[in-house]
């Protein structure tokens, strides 16, 4: 187990790869923990330090505050500086890629380039989590699973047994963390820090992703000067998860052009 000791709490983590070797970080998406990048990691180039860590409350991290984006940022960037040591290739989910986005707008000499997979610089709207927060507040986690999940994945997905673990993993997310970070996302809005990003970037979007649908996906690609698009046809909101062949097919000739 390998763990970053912040001021408030420990921030579990994981880094492969050989001693030296540039470094590319992964930021997860709300409900999920570091194990969403496992059908991935081996797609992706050799020779590249690959660093991933569980949020704030998710996983094995423990959770103190995290009701910020700003505070899921400094945990990234105390991640770069304190672990990878220098700039980093930053690949970012869903609310990671908003994590991201933040940290790039914050620290351009922390990432050197940036990967925004099914993610936008603003994700629904303050009533949208406000309401999710109460129906989690009201019913739990568990109750929601099912909805979540056809947001997540395309239909030939949830009919086989692969989507049970990561229903399960949603489902026993702590709830407090799940709605600290539903409180993160009602109150971020990068649009127009985004819109001044000028660094390389790849965005990627699922045709089939409920949580964040391709064109929200695109307006964001479209505010980054230079910034390539992609759809991956049949993806749901975790690509890396239901369709890692296509999704390395985008991000792996993009790390071999900007992460060595």
């Amino acid at each position: 187990m390998q763990v970053l000791n912040r001021a408030d709490g420990a921030l579990h983590y994981r880094i492969d790869g050989p001693d030296g070797a540039p470094v590319v970080i992964f930021a997860n998406s709300l409900g999920t923990d570091l194990r969403l990048w496992d059908a991935l990691l081996p797609l992706l180039p050799q020779g590249l330090r690959y660093l991933r860590y569980d949020k704030q409350g998710h996983g094995l991290s423990d959770l103190w505050r995290a009701d910020r984006l700003q505070d899921h940022a400094d945990d990234a960037i105390a991640l770069i500086r304190d672990v990878a040591q220098g700039p980093v290739v930053f690949v970012g989910l869903s609310i990671g890629g908003l994590i991201g986005q933040r940290v790039a707008s914050q620290h351009p000499d922390l990432v050197r380039a940036l990967v925004l997979s099914n993610t936008a610089a603003r994700l629904g709207t303050p009533d949208s989590w406000q309401d999710r927060i109460a129906a989690i507040r009201r019913d739990g986690l568990p109750a929601m699973a099912d909805g979540i999940m056809q947001r997540w994945f395309g239909p030939d997905f949830r009919a086989t047994p692969q989507v049970a673990p990561w229903r399960n993993m949603l489902a026993r997310t702590a709830p407090e963390a799940y709605v600290a970070a539903c409180h993160a996302l009602a109150g971020a809005d990068q649009t127009q820090a985004t819109a001044a990003l000028d660094l390389p970037t790849a965005v990627i979007a699922g045709s089939a992703d409920g949580a964040s649908p391709p064109d929200l996906v695109a307006a964001t690609a479209a505010l980054i000067r230079g910034a390539s698009f992609d759809i991956i046809p049949g993806a749901g909101h975790l690509p890396c998860v239901e369709t890692p062949a296509a999704h390395a097919a985008i991000i792996a000739p993009f790390l071999e052009r900007h992460a060595r």
